[in-house]
């Protein structure tokens, strides 16, 4: 929707789950020395400022990024995160934070390749001026990012990260990302796919996971963080999660580290916790893989996974 800004929302603990993902799936790719291409279907701004404008009317970031900002004993992974935030802001206090494509776009290589759609016209407009001579190596296009998936794929490489993360505020956009998905899969198999959801008592974001783990022959790996247990009310959003089809396999070794942590430290009132679930035979009987939270460790053991490409 139009009307949507992230920059409300920026470096919130969403953000803190979405980045950390992101840039352990690139550190990843970048094991191989073979191209990959980085495709936001949804890529907002560019980078926030947090010390002023949209970012300071609720001060998300106050309990996400904040909160690890000083903290002595990050795991590694996540000090990795914290480090690319760091490096945004040399003088050392926390004024800024990346959107995924200036958090991306500092981690490719020479001979990576990044597509960006973002549908706002404003935000589009702050996006292509934050890339002013990137040339062919980063692409800003204004459209429908679900629309322009389809042609980038597969893409030369035969080697890619996806990252679709609408904001869900328009509800069209749960069938959508189902669509997305299934679509990509079938132009190509191999790349690797990270959507992003919203924990909200709505039904469509509650079975949306749900319909993801439906799909056959598909490896993936389900990752949840709560910061407090749902309101009474059944408004706003008290968590989130990532979808990643195709994981490398270490990823849910490192997740297994990362999430109590950031149950623990971003958790408010008691009430943090995380999920953590993998393909598998019990995983992918329809109704079967239920997502109630657990505060210390993931609902079901996970297998280590194959490597993918």
């Amino acid at each position: 929707m139009l009307s949507y800004r992230h920059a409300f929302h920026a470096g919130n603990h969403a953000d803190v789950l979405k980045h950390l993902i992101l840039v352990g799936l690139m550190r990843y790719l970048a094991q191989k020395d073979k191209a990959y291409w980085f495709i936001d279907t949804h890529a907002g701004a560019g980078a926030y400022g947090l010390d002023a404008g949209y970012a300071t009317q609720n001060a998300e970031h106050e309990s996400g990024i904040a909160r690890l900002w000083n903290q002595p004993d990050l795991p590694p992974a996540l000090a990795d995160y914290v480090g690319q935030i760091r490096a945004l802001n040399p003088s050392g206090n926390l004024t800024l934070y990346p959107g995924s494509p200036y958090l991306a776009a500092k981690l490719v290589r020479d001979q990576d390749r990044m597509r960006l759609f973002e549908l706002h016209p404003t935000d589009v407009d702050l996006l292509g001026k934050t890339f002013p001579d990137a040339g062919g190596k980063i692409i800003v296009t204004r459209g429908d990012g679900f629309a322009g998936l389809k042609a980038l794929l597969p893409p030369p490489s035969r080697r890619a990260l996806v990252l679709i993360d609408p904001s869900y505020e328009d509800k069209a956009d749960y069938q959508n990302v189902v669509h997305a998905l299934t679509d990509s899969l079938e132009r190509f198999a191999t790349g690797i796919y990270a959507i992003w959801y919203p924990l909200l008592q709505r039904q469509e974001a509650q079975r949306l996971s749900e319909r993801f783990k439906r799909m056959k022959e598909v490896e993936w790996l389900d990752a949840t963080l709560s910061i407090h247990t749902p309101s009474r009310d059944g408004f706003g959003m008290h968590g989130s999660g990532m979808f990643i089809v195709n994981p490398p396999w270490k990823l849910a070794e490192t997740l297994r580290e990362c999430l109590p942590y950031l149950a623990k430290t971003l958790g408010e009132d008691g009430g943090g916790s995380f999920t953590l679930l993998e393909s598998g035979a019990e995983n992918q009987v329809p109704g079967q893989a239920k997502r109630e939270p657990m505060k210390t460790e993931a609902r079901t053991p996970l297998r280590p996974r194959r490597k993918t490409t």
